[in-house]
């Protein structure tokens, strides 16, 4: 089981770099666009807040998200507000998430997430930290991959490992930054193509942020990742 307590501290820590780098745009940014396609920095901070509160449904048993049309429906709702009104709510949805954790009595038991997807309650503050980060980076506002903190990165470049485990589509593939291997790809254990590189890059290319051009490719060309 994942010790979620570290995990809690880091996603406080990773809260307030936000907000503060967040805090110097103005009204007029927030509508600009993303590095996602579709979404404007106002979407992002939408999402970001009610993924907070989507993962208290969770902690307290409840459906995740009422449906995917209502995810949707309020992420788009909530896009155009002022900035001011996008940062109250970062901060509110991540002390609503805090504190259900801090209420939670069985760390160990298995939860339901989007599309049906399960997990232990313990690996929920890591799957949020995961989306404080990565959307941080999303906004384009000055935090790059090579920004996040090492042990985040390797964690997370070892869980999107796991998730494209056995998948049909993906080759059997070695992934290294030279110092350490991970496996993915249908029949992982039997690896035909192995992708290098920095971490930065390989996190990069296994979240769909970048396009792999700075990973070194040998047995193969460089894996096709269905989205995330």
């Amino acid at each position: 089981m994942t010790d979620h307590a570290p995990d809690l501290a880091s996603v406080r820590d990773a809260t307030e770099r936000l907000l503060t780098a967040a805090g110097k745009l103005d009204d007029t940014a927030v509508t600009k666009q993303s590095r996602l396609p579709g979404w404007t920095r106002g979407h992002v901070l939408a999402h970001l807040a009610r993924n907070a509160d989507a993962l208290v449904n969770v902690l307290q048993g409840r459906p995740m998200y009422a449906s995917e049309e209502a995810r949707d429906a309020d992420i788009e709702r909530d896009a155009p507000r002022p900035l001011a009104v996008h940062l109250d709510d970062v901060r509110e949805s991540d002390a609503r998430f805090q504190r259900a954790a801090a209420a939670l009595p069985d760390w160990s038991r298995t939860v339901t997430l989007r599309n049906g997807v399960t997990d232990s309650a313990s690996a929920i503050p890591f799957r949020r930290w995961i989306e404080v980060e990565l959307h941080h980076v999303d906004l384009g506002i000055g935090y790059e991959l090579e920004d996040l903190p090492a042990p985040f990165t390797e964690r997370e470049i070892g869980f999107l490992a796991a998730r494209f485990a056995g998948h049909p589509e993906v080759p059997p593939t070695r992934i290294t930054d030279g110092t350490r291997a991970w496996r993915t790809g249908r029949d992982a254990d039997r690896p035909e193509v192995t992708v290098t590189g920095e971490r930065p890059d390989l996190l990069g290319w296994l979240a769909g942020r970048r396009d792999g051009s700075a990973l070194t490719v040998t047995g193969g060309p460089l894996p096709a990742l269905p989205p995330l």
